[in-house]
């Protein structure tokens, strides 16, 4: 059965709607008790806003109780979109827990992992968001920043969610390489970001490349080496800034949607 369904879809014109195939695509999720009493599936809907935005269907997946369920899941669509959440397991890289690591959710962890993998596999385009740019880099082999405020002298506020409560002010600049995957998505080589993490990529996977910083050094972004394979990750909250007046963070769903409607 065919990942894509055709559906009406709005262009930049309201007042003529075209028919084109809306591409299916995974997005992953977390499950938990913290909302209390029943485990329950969650995801931010801010995902499934800026993917419809972009013309694309959001199939959520939870934590999986096989990771070996992965490879059906990436079979039958055609993207992998990877969300925030939870501090990535560091046994999964070779670390110890760091005194200021947070919540960790193994089973997501290992779906996540088998899904990448799969997606790498299968020349799947992916995009992964905050979470994601590090999940990705430890299903590829390379290691992270536990916590960039004891770690990392000097660095700036890089989560503002937890200072602040605020999900769409843009609280710093990001210097991006001009020519990269992610330039061409923002638009720009310099914009700014907001910042709702305190984890970050500190060895990257071999076959990414780092793409953009921020002022402190931080990795920002990165990007597959792999010109088969469309991977671009991002350490900000793109879906968040849906109604922004700058058109950056839709760029980036645009150029996956755009990659996805290549084939």
């Amino acid at each position: 059965m065919s990942s894509t369904l055709t559906h009406r879809i709005s262009d930049s014109r309201p007042d003529d709607a075209t028919l084109r195939a809306a591409h299916v695509v995974a997005v992953t999720a977390t499950a938990d008790t913290r909302l209390g009493g029943a485990h329950r599936v969650r995801l931010n809907s801010a995902y499934v806003t800026a993917l419809e935005l972009a013309g694309l269907v959001p199939l959520v997946i939870p934590p999986l109780s096989s990771p070996a369920a992965a490879r059906s899941v990436i079979e039958a669509v055609d993207g992998l979109v990877l969300t925030g959440g939870e501090d990535v397991d560091p046994e999964l890289y070779g670390q110890a827990p760091h005194e200021r690591l947070s919540t960790v959710n193994r089973r997501r962890d290992e779906t996540e992992i088998a899904l990448v993998q799969a997606a790498r596999e299968m020349r799947k385009p992916l995009l992964a968001i905050c979470r994601g740019p590090q999940l990705l880099n430890v299903a590829l082999g390379g290691t992270l920043i536990q916590d960039i405020p004891s770690c990392v002298p000097g660095a700036l506020d890089h989560d503002a969610e937890g200072v602040h409560d605020v999900r769409d002010v843009r609280a710093h600049e990001v210097a991006i390489e001009p020519g990269s995957r992610i330039a061409a998505a923002v638009g720009e080589t310099r914009i700014q970001v907001n910042s709702l993490h305190h984890q970050s990529i500190l060895e990257p996977a071999p076959g990414l490349r780092v793409t953009a910083r921020a002022p402190d050094g931080i990795i920002e972004g990165v990007e597959s080496e792999d010109p088969g394979w469309w991977a671009i990750a991002v350490q900000w909250h793109p879906e968040e800034m849906s109604d922004s007046p700058e058109p950056w963070d839709r760029g980036i769903f645009r150029a996956f949607a755009d990659r996805l409607a290549e084939g």
